[in-house]
């Protein structure tokens, strides 16, 4: 019970900041396109949010396996409403440089709640047969309503921007985030996660092969989605299409909310191709069916295809495929990690994820500045096939391990 227990409380925490990552992401795109930044530019807001992104990841596992991971989970959630407050200076100090700054500080604070959340729960499950079930069925249903929330929060950023505007959302946002963090500080256990033996700093990088490759083929991953979803995607429907911020805002909530519904219901879909736990060829068969995707995407428009529909019915392709990738990603990670291990492996992990997302975000607005939505289209299929061919390398069985 004491087990199941945490986990509610891990998991509301992690939706509460998710909401809060979804909403501010969507602000900050659509406030300062609206202020006339070039996509480039609105890129650029986000490289030190993937940038520390990295960093975190590395040292986050450390500090998580030193100090316990409820430390890291609250540090990171306060930081977060910094982040949110550092906003809603007077707009003449709404400089690149600072809001830069800011983003930062939000990057570290997600990547330290991720990573003490999804480290945490290998802490609630025994190391059997029944344990690896309960375990992907958990992770699952940890990252699947995870995006869902953060689908939710994309369409609240775009909501409360037209609503209450670009500082009253963050104030809102800010107020709630609170609130949930001194509920979590009164009823988490203190020690959670930290190790009877110091960590060293020396254990921060992983010595497991199927660790390291796992985390290459997470980088090109998730990279391959930013490549064209962070920057190209939003403004190519505000400029080409002529959606509005509530339509674009509504549009990739409904898209991040199914891509985490698909995630949630990973075990149950996955049982159907006799997989009820998954291995390493689970993610590289489906990184092979997901590379099409972008390029049928960029076919279909360039050969003047009703783009709406090319979008929509493409998107919900790729989220399927992708959702499904990400799910058996995310347990593999937590499942090959040994307990006295798990923080270090999983920072270690994410700091390959933030270095993909880095890369993605940078090319998202480069590529669509010189070559449009279809440079980033090719250049997501190109990363997926990289993030294939890395899966290649990884084990079939825990023996293999």
């Amino acid at each position: 019970m004491h087990s199941l227990r945490n986990y509610a409380l891990i998991t509301g925490g992690y939706w509460a900041f998710t909401l809060t990552d979804g909403a501010i992401r969507m602000l900050v795109v659509l406030y300062f396109h609206q202020l006339g930044y070039s996509p480039l530019a609105i890129a650029s807001l986000f490289v030190f949010y993937e940038f520390f992104g990295i960093i975190t990841n590395l040292v986050g596992g450390w500090l998580g396996a030193r100090f316990g991971l409820n430390t890291t989970m609250l540090f990171g959630m306060a930081l977060q409403i910094f982040a949110l407050l550092m906003l809603t200076v007077p707009i003449e100090y709404l400089t690149l440089a600072f809001v830069m700054m800011a983003q930062a500080l939000s990057g570290i604070a997600k990547d330290l709640n991720k990573m003490s959340a999804k480290a945490s729960i290998k802490l609630f499950v025994p190391d059997n047969a029944d344990g690896s079930k309960t375990l992907f069925k958990w992770i699952a249903i940890l990252t699947g309503s995870k995006n869902t929330l953060k689908g939710i929060g994309f369409f609240l950023g775009g909501l409360l921007l037209a609503t209450v505007g670009f500082k009253g959302a963050l104030y809102i946002l800010a107020g709630g985030l609170f609130i949930i963090l001194c509920l979590l500080w009164l009823l988490l256990p203190r020690d959670l996660g930290k190790t009877k033996n110091k960590a060293k700093f020396s254990q921060l990088f992983s010595n497991t092969a199927a660790i390291n490759w796992l985390s290459a083929a997470r980088f090109f991953l998730f990279g391959s989605r930013d490549v064209w979803f962070v920057v190209g995607l939003p403004v190519y429907l505000a400029t080409q299409l002529g959606w509005g911020f509530e339509q674009i805002g509504a549009f990739f909530a409904l898209w991040v909310i199914g891509y985490g519904l698909v995630q949630t219901a990973a075990p149950a879909l996955l049982k159907y191709f006799n997989q009820n736990v998954p291995d390493g060829r689970s993610t590289r068969n489906l990184a092979f069916y997901l590379m099409l995707i972008p390029v049928a995407i960029a076919t279909a428009l360039h050969y003047g295809l009703e783009p709406n529909s090319v979008i929509i019915l493409g998107l919900t392709l790729f989220a399927i495929i992708f959702a499904l990738n990400s799910a058996v990603h995310s347990y593999l990670i937590v499942e090959w990690s040994d307990h006295d291990k798990v923080a270090m492996n999983v920072g270690f992990y994410y700091m390959a994820n933030a270095g993909g997302r880095l890369m993605g975000t940078i090319l998202s607005g480069y590529l669509f500045q010189k070559y449009g939505l279809s440079g980033c289209l090719i250049a997501s299929s190109l990363f997926i096939m990289s993030a294939a061919l890395l899966s290649q390398k990884l084990p079939h069985s825990m023996q293999e391990t």
